[in-house]
């Protein structure tokens, strides 16, 4: 979806794009630039092999043995396999530009309790909270107070996240989010409003977006899965209607979170702003959903940036890095 709303806005005029999809097997197709990649009757888009197949190596992208000129690859991948590094690895030693951050950042960002750690050591505040394996999550939440967050510690989208209001549906939360990842958090529930900032590195400079409010549907516990993607559940107020200095902290807390994870290009950084005025940081999303309807490209509008603007901008960045 994200893929579709870029092929959208991009400027034809300056970029002849080629559109490479993943099936659900792990295979690359070359698509044709009108393939459907919108949600329709709440049905997500699918990538279908259609023997058109891309194969990647050392020596750059390939159809059929004959190489393809590419000068920049727009990795509008979500999650596993697009913000955890390992992308961008293969695309570091195929030697090809590409937008957003680079594999170290991308390992450390999906990582939400080595980002944690990072966010902490640099006085940061963030949410308590314990890392927990299989093996130790029985002896590691002992003392905890609810409710509280499971989630595993290398996703997204919300999957296997879950709110837990007692010790009795630990167990079952736990052993949904071990599906997703090996290691799991556990956070204490912050009792606040999500608020949003986009960072966006261009011309040399990383700057911050106006800051906007996630606005859930009450039906909803949270801001999962369903509530995200598929119910029309969610809103997001732009500006952000929290006092201006809480707004400037949170931009100036987001550029540094960028800078504390070697960030480039592009990033969404998620926070909690809590009655009591405190600013919490909760996540950094190193390549946040790209729809014309998504948050990251929302906030930037609304701070004068158009979305085909924003989109030259990251390949500009990409291409002069």
């Amino acid at each position: 979806m994200s893929a579709g709303g870029v092929l959208k806005g991009l400027d034809k005029e300056r970029f002849d794009p080629v559109l490479i999809g993943i099936t659900k097997s792990g295979t690359w197709v070359a698509l044709p630039s009108d393939y459907q990649l919108e949600i329709i009757n709440k049905k997500m888009p699918v990538i279908e092999d259609n023997g058109q197949h891309i194969e990647l190596s050392s020596a750059g992208l390939s159809i059929d043995g004959e190489f393809l000129d590419i000068d920049c690859v727009f990795p509008v991948l979500h999650g596993e396999y697009g913000e955890d590094g390992k992308i961008q690895n293969l695309l570091d030693e195929a030697e090809l530009a590409y937008v957003g951050s680079g594999v170290s950042a991308s390992v450390q960002a999906m990582d939400k309790a080595v980002a944690k750690l990072l966010f902490a050591s640099s006085g940061m505040k963030v949410a308590d909270g314990v890392a927990v394996t299989q093996q130790d999550w029985q002896s590691a939440t002992d003392s905890l107070s609810y409710p509280v967050f499971v989630k595993p510690s290398s996703g997204g989208s919300s999957r296997g996240t879950h709110k837990v209001k007692s010790a009795t549906g630990l167990e079952s939360a736990l052993n949904d989010a071990f599906l997703f990842d090996t290691k799991v958090l556990i956070e204490t529930a912050i009792n606040g409003r999500e608020i949003e900032c986009a960072v966006l590195e261009r011309d040399g400079k990383v700057d911050a977006s106006t800051v906007g409010e996630i606005v859930v549907d009450p039906k909803f516990e949270f801001y999962d899965f369903e509530a995200k993607y598929l119910d029309d559940a969610t809103t997001v107020k732009i500006p952000a209607d929290i006092p201006d200095a809480a707004s400037d902290e949170i931009r100036r807390l987001a550029v540094a979170a960028f800078h504390v994870l070697g960030c480039s290009g592009l990033a969404r950084c998620d926070f909690f702003y809590t009655h009591d005025g405190e600013i919490i940081i909760n996540e950094v999303n190193t390549m946040p959903g790209f729809t014309g309807t998504s948050v990251y490209p929302k906030l930037w509008q609304a701070s004068g940036v158009t979305y085909t603007e924003l989109i030259s901008a990251l390949i500009d960045t990409a291409l002069s890095s």
